[in-house]
C-alpha cells in the first residue's frame, strides 16, 4: 500500500506524525517530533510544544491513536458526520474548508481529485 488518504486528502503514509508513530528508536522518534514542531509553525503558523506531538494512525483509523490537532479538525468532523470514506465522495465537493486548507496543501487537492475523478468515471 502506497497511499493511504485522509478525508482531507493528505496521503497518510507520507505525514511526518504517521511516520514518526511508526518509528522504533525513541531517540529518532524524538528528533521526527522535533521536526513536526517546526514544519507546524512554518506552515501553519501553529505553537505546539513537544508533548503536544501525539502518536496517529492517520485520521481514517479506528484506533484511540489520533494526533491532537486533527481530533478538532473541521474537515475530519464534517467527514466523520457524513460517515464519507474521504472528502471526494463528498456531494459538497470541493467546499470552503477543503478550499483553505487546500491553498497550503496542494498535493492534497490532487489525491482528492484523482479520486474524485475516479468516482465520476465509475457512475
Amino acid at each position: 500500500m502506497d497511499k493511504m488518504i485522509a478525508y482531507c486528502g493528505l496521503n497518510c503514509l507520507s505525514c511526518p506524525i504517521y511516520l514518526a508513530t511508526g518509528e522504533e528508536d525513541r531517540e529518532k522518534q524524538t528528533e521526527k517530533r522535533k521536526e513536526i514542531l517546526l514544519l507546524l509553525k512554518e506552515n501553519y503558523g501553529l505553537d505546539y510544544r513537544l508533548e503536544d506531538i501525539t502518536d496517529c494512525d492517520g485520521c481514517t483509523a479506528e484506533t484511540a491513536r489520533l494526533f491532537s490537532a486533527c481530533e478538532d479538525c473541521p474537515i475530519r468532523r464534517c467527514a466523520r458526520r457524513k460517515r464519507i470514506k474521504n472528502c471526494a465522495h463528498c456531494d459538497d465537493y470541493i467546499c470552503e474548508k477543503l478550499e483553505e486548507f487546500f491553498s497550503k496543501e496542494p498535493h492534497a487537492k490532487e489525491n482528492l481529485e484523482r479520486t474524485n475523478k475516479q468516482l465520476k468515471k465509475s457512475c
